[in-house]
């Protein structure tokens, strides 16, 4: 029998040089944030070459495809509110609006 890792998501995508590393997190039984929800806590690290992380991305997006194919899950298209500032009266239309970057993005890819 062969170890099994559960992970709950990914919390950061690192790359240096030509290795890439992908931090696993999983949800804390025992610690909460603010909002009483249990933290994200790092549980494992993968670390690919960055010719293993591509196959690796592309062997996900093939199930994901059968996924979404088979009825399983469902690819909704996310709806970005206009942001708004402290101090602004009111959204300015004509300025872009862009998405906010997720809280798990490596710094990589900001």
């Amino acid at each position: 029998m062969h170890a099994e890792i559960y992970s709950d998501g990914i919390d950061e995508i690192t790359i240096g040089g030509s290795i890439v590393r992908v931090d696993l997190v999983s949800f804390s039984p025992t610690e909460r944030d603010a909002d009483n929800a249990p933290k994200r806590v790092f549980c494992q690290r993968l670390i690919f070459s960055i010719e293993s992380f591509a196959n690796s991305v592309e062997v996900m997006q093939n199930a994901l495809r059968g996924l979404v194919e088979a009825g399983a899950i469902r690819r909704n298209q996310a709806t970005v509110e206009p942001a708004h500032f402290a101090g602004s009266a009111e959204h300015d239309p004509s300025a872009p609006t862009t998405p906010p970057r997720p809280s798990n993005v490596s710094i990589n890819f900001r």
